[in-house]
């Protein structure tokens, strides 16, 4: 079946092979598939732009886990020698770890280990789990087994949420009484889905202290170090075996655990004179705040030129890898509108004081505003250049590519930040090209009174430039794809610009051989006159002339060219003065 044929025929076509942009075009320029194709990409899109965690910046994965030890009787300078120095061997001996920091005091040893950018959390704590496990006989006999903490970028709250009491109430709220109620509302905030670590900052909890008196000790002949072995181990309890009786089960348990707070001032520590001697006769049992090296107020002007000062406790709430933000944000405001009066007293007032999924919504919705006004401005050239109907054309090819871009973003796991915004921003005006030379193009070839059919024009106006199309594309691509491969830290920073500007420039070119000339045909429609074309002949239009103006007496002679580029070389050469003066 001929190409004639299939197009509607007419005269013999001036493009001799069609190329892969051409048969593209002749395949749905006519196809029932392509409005499909155009809504099933926006449809994606626009559930990509909707699902994709929004971020200021983008999350770089550079874990950090802290190995803290106890070394109870050592001073610093053991420490060094019998505990950091071997921790610091066992933790450089791990694969990805880029750093090892030790911190050394007396009693006690943190060592940091800093992993490669990039490594997943998890599996760096259980790297150095087992390679401590392995080599914990290089650490000297008595150091208990350390503790690792792992670090990392979803750590970092997202929300935090401050209680405090109302100024004229201040005196009747204690930070204790905060820390308890900031308790209730903390195990409420842990119900919401995808909620990560939370903490408090500020407050002091209830602790039950043993306070010595030296004077009774001294009266009833009784150690300190007794005193204190006799708390310690007073509150322990754990399953000996267990025990059958006539076809029943028992767990036997031996100890005892201490019930209330009375007990601890009733436990038998000698006897002196045959009277038993009780903790609460050398001692004083106190139930009170624990005792804190920081506290936490707020500050409010008090409207005669001062400050009030009350104090206030913050519940920290983070999110879990690859949540979104904005999500757990709203719903942690929703569900704090739901239990507050519940939870909460009226003289205590509660503060967004961080609301990281605001600021991010805020500046992604701003730079979505920018990237929607690029948009409109393009297709608002190209309407006032070349047509009205081309201008409606690129007002859909744009917005389609950047949703397949989105989509194309939300499969590979990337966010939408500003960096990646940044990269299509950056990309609208390459990405237009493909677009405004197809349309230009066909427009060019309907204004050519040569006998061929509307839709043959077309395919050959796109099989004309797709080539040139497909290297320009590819040439791009190249160019920024190298950007990927970059190492440290900046390496996952800056990968959402060659991933989604490479995205782009690849949908870009398929929009616009496939999109681009059914959507030209429709907006014809059947037997509409040439767009640009006056007499058969294609209108340059008023840049046209313009740059004609410009370029002919540029081209007219070999020896106006080499004036011209003898210009442009001496104004870059002054242009690039400012670099070896440092000036910039």
């Amino acid at each position: 079946m001929s190409l004639d044929h299939d197009t509607g025929g007419g005269a013999p076509s001036p493009v001799k092979k069609l190329g892969l942009a051409g048969h593209l075009t002749a395949a749905f320029i006519r196809s029932a598939l392509t409005p499909l194709l155009l809504f099933a990409s926006i449809a994606l899109g626009s559930i990509a732009l909707m699902s994709l965690a929004r971020e200021e910046e983008p999350q770089i994965s550079v874990p950090m886990v802290d190995v803290l030890v106890q070394a109870d009787g050592l001073r610093a300078e053991d420490v060094v020698e019998l505990v950091s120095k071997p921790l610091e061997g066992i933790l450089k001996g791990l694969d990805g770890v880029e750093h090892v920091y030790t911190y050394s005091y007396d009693d006690r040893v943190m060592a940091a280990a800093r992993f490669q950018v990039g490594t997943k959390s998890d599996e760096a704590i259980l790297r150095v789990h087992e390679k401590l496990r392995a080599n914990f006989s290089r650490i000297p006999l008595g150091i208990p087994e350390p503790l690792v903490v792992g670090r990392g970028i979803n750590d970092v709250a997202i929300v935090t949420l401050t209680l405090s009491p109302k100024p004229e109430v201040a005196d009747h709220w204690s930070d204790n009484a905060l820390y308890k109620l900031a308790e209730k509302l903390l195990t409420e905030m842990v119900k919401i889905d995808d909620v990560g670590l939370t903490y408090t900052v500020g407050g002091r909890a209830d602790q039950i202290r043993v306070e010595p008196d030296p004077e009774r000790l001294a009266r009833y002949g009784i150690a300190l170090n007794d005193l204190v072995e006799k708390v310690k181990n007073a509150n322990r309890s754990f399953l000996v075996g267990t025990l059958r009786d006539q076809n029943r089960q028992v767990s036997g348990a031996a100890g005892q655990t201490l019930q209330g707070i009375p007990d601890v001032g009733l436990l038998l520590l000698a006897s002196r004179d045959g009277r038993p001697v009780y903790v609460k006769d050398v001692a004083n049992v106190v139930v009170d705040a624990k005792p804190e090296e920081a506290r936490a107020w707020t500050m409010a002007p008090n409207g005669k030129g001062g400050l009030t000062t009350t104090p206030a406790v913050t519940i920290a709430i983070a999110k879990r890898a690859g949540a979104n933000a904005v999500t757990i944000a709203q719903t942690v405001e929703k569900r704090l509108a739901m239990v507050e009066h519940e939870v909460l007293p009226p003289d205590v007032t509660v503060t967004k004081t961080r609301d990281y999924g605001e600021t991010a919504n805020e500046k992604v919705q701003e730079l979505l505003f920018h990237l929607a006004l690029a948009t409109l401005s393009i297709a608002v050239l190209v309407g006032l250049a070349v047509g009205w109907r081309e201008g409606v054309v690129v007002l859909v090819v744009v917005p389609t590519t950047i949703l397949l871009t989105m989509f194309a973003s939300w499969v590979l796991g990337y966010t939408i930040n500003r960096v990646s915004l940044f990269a299509l921003i950056f990309s609208i005006g390459i990405l237009v090209d493909d677009a405004i030379v197809v349309v230009e193009n066909i427009d060019r070839h309907w204004s050519m009174p040569d006998g061929r059919s509307t839709i043959r024009k077309a395919i050959d106006a796109v099989a004309e430039v797709g080539n040139p199309t497909i290297v320009a594309t590819l040439t791009v691509v190249a160019a920024l794809l190298p950007m990927m491969f970059v190492s440290g830290m900046m390496g996952p920073y800056m990968s959402p610009i060659p991933a989604n500007a490479s995205a782009a420039m690849l949908f870009s070119f398929f929009v616009a051989v496939i999109l681009t000339p059914w959507l030209m045909v429709k907006m014809r429609g059947k037997g509409g006159a040439p767009h640009g074309g006056h007499g058969g002949e294609h209108d340059e239009g008023a840049l046209g002339r313009l740059y004609r103006r410009i370029a002919a007496p540029l081209v007219v002679t070999s020896r106006h060219a080499a004036m011209f580029l003898t210009i442009v070389g001496v104004a870059t050469l002054i242009s690039m003065i400012p670099f070896a003066t440092k000036s910039v």
